[in-house]
């Protein structure tokens, strides 16, 4: 009797549910499907997760594959990230790039290469880590995700950049060394209508814990627009760390209100360094076009004034939400944009004075080694350390409901970090890649990146053949722009803008790159 029952309220339960589907007007599946429509919603709700787990190969997810996770996983945990049987990607194939070795490999230095950034102007130099905690904000990450990288960061001897989102308790709870960033918003550096402040940089910049001081123009998930963070989300705390209302919208502009030419970007940049004290002072930047960057070397040389670094952040980049038409279709990748930074700062004849940081997708020693060659000094590494503490790539950040408490301000969700295990694992993950790349160059028969070579990466560009970066790509010599550039396209371009304006002149012509020859 009782299962009848069971069995007729389960029926009148999928009847009243097939009712239901027939007379909603909203799903046509459901109308035309009643009840049997439901599984297709269902399938699709796991369709991540089946992809992740049970569909993808270990080389072809994105925007990590299984292949680049486990390296992350294994290293993070002091395992060895090794594999057996051989590689299981086409070596072969168009785009693929690999490291030339040497016969004669070199043994590995003694101690770890670091990169000192301060140039003429700065009077209190920092010493960077090869691999450092690229820029996320509290906010953005949960307390005890900050809280675990910035314990890694000190027991590792890297640095933490904080993320536009304000100096947080969090970011100094562990003592770890930061890049205090700040962005169109000035959070925990602005007035009451949004303006930047300087007393309340000055302050902050001072403190010991405090290495670098950053300047945001534009990060890789998003150029050229800002964030907003939605009232409900902005607490009490959030609200004091950013110096914005409590409970209400808080939005980062899309520009910046303290310069618009690029010779006030250069005068605000040394106004950071002189607030700070001395310390070195930069911005980040997705590459926007040529002549920007141009623009901005001109301004360097026409003030006699530089910025210590330049962060470089690649369109491929980005641990927050962001529209999908700007993550797909908007910014420069970093191998463009790192390299045209390089070849700008060598051919204004700057080069030695500015140090260049990497970020976007570096994940691997190989990475890492790559970026080297291309120009950088330094990388920044974002979702890989999220990675490292936890993360799962299940692409949620955006919801506050990350399964495992890195992307979320949910109390319960984070619990799920224990800080004293995760902090070591970020400090592992650090120092197994910066010693694998060691190795890389080692076994490439250089023992400093400053030895690295563009012919030293290779491209694979048709069946049967590879070119170097050497010849795939423009390489300027110390002050070519300023005499006069062999590359018709740079020559152009750099006659085309002016110190004063980021836009080109009236009248002048600059050149498609895909029609640059020498």
């Amino acid at each position: 009797m009782k299962a009848r029952q069971i069995i007729a309220g389960i029926g009148a339960g999928v009847s009243g549910l097939a009712a239901w589907d027939l007379l909603q007007k909203k799903h046509s599946i459901l109308r035309n499907y009643p009840v049997l429509g439901h599984a297709r919603f269902a399938l699709e709700f796991i369709r991540p997760e089946l992809q992740q787990y049970f569909i993808e190969r270990n080389w072809d997810g994105r925007p990590y594959d299984r292949d680049t996770r486990s390296i992350i996983y294994e290293r993070a945990k002091g395992e060895h990230g090794e594999q057996a049987f051989g590689t299981e990607r086409d070596v072969v194939e168009e785009g693929y790039e690999y490291l030339t070795h040497s016969s004669f490999p070199v043994p590995e230095p003694q101690e770890t290469p670091r990169v000192r950034i301060g140039g003429p102007e700065c009077t209190k130099p920092y010493d960077m880590a090869l691999v450092n905690v690229s820029a996320m904000s509290f906010g953005a990450l949960s307390a005890n995700a900050i809280r675990a990288l910035n314990k890694g960061a000190a027991m590792g001897g890297f640095a933490h950049d904080t993320g536009e989102g304000g100096l947080s308790k969090y970011h100094e709870e562990n003592g770890g060394d930061l890049v205090w960033e700040i962005g169109t918003g000035y959070f925990g550096a602005r007035t009451k209508d949004g303006a930047f402040d300087p007393d309340m940089f000055r302050e902050k910049a001072a403190k010991d814990q405090v290495k670098m001081v950053s300047l945001k123009l534009s990060q890789g998930a998003k150029p050229g627009i800002g964030g907003v963070l939605p009232g409900e989300k902005v607490t009490k705390e959030i609200a004091e760390i950013r110096n914005v209302p409590e409970g209400e919208k808080c939005v980062s502009p899309s520009g910046h209100t303290v310069f618009s030419t690029p010779k006030e970007l250069i005068q605000f940049i040394g106004r950071m360094r002189e607030l700070s004290g001395g310390k070195p002072a930069g911005f980040k930047m997705c590459v926007s076009s040529r002549h920007e960057v141009l623009a901005i070397c001109k301004a360097m040389l026409e003030l006699g004034s530089t910025p210590d670094f330049i962060i470089v952040d690649g369109s491929e980049g980005g641990t927050g939400a962001a529209p999908l038409e700007f993550e797909d279709h908007v910014g420069t990748p970093l191998t463009e944009g790192l390299m045209m930074w390089h070849n700008a700062l060598v051919g204004s004849g700057l080069r030695d004075r500015v140090k260049l940081g990497a970020s976007g997708k570096v994940a691997g020693a190989n990475d890492v080694v790559k970026v080297l060659i291309q120009g950088a000094d330094f990388t920044n590494l974002a979702r890989s350390m999220m990675m490292a503490v936890g993360c799962i790539q299940a692409q949620k950040c955006n919801t506050d409901k990350c399964p495992v408490g890195v992307a979320t301000q949910s109390q319960r969700r984070q619990r799920a970090i224990d800080i004293p295990d995760k902090s070591q694992r970020v400090k592992n993950y650090q120092a197994s890649t910066v010693s694998e790349a060691v190795k890389m160059m080692a076994a490439m028969g250089v023992t400093h990146p400053s030895e690295l070579e563009p012919w030293m990466l290779r491209r694979i560009v048709g069946r049967g053949m590879s070119r170097s970066y050497r010849d795939l790509f423009d390489w300027l010599e110390e002050g070519e722009l300023v005499r006069g550039s062999q590359f018709k396209g740079w020559a152009r371009d750099w006659e085309a803008v002016t110190a004063d304006s980021f836009r080109v002149k009236k009248g002048a012509e600059t050149t498609p790159r895909w029609k640059e020859s020498k």
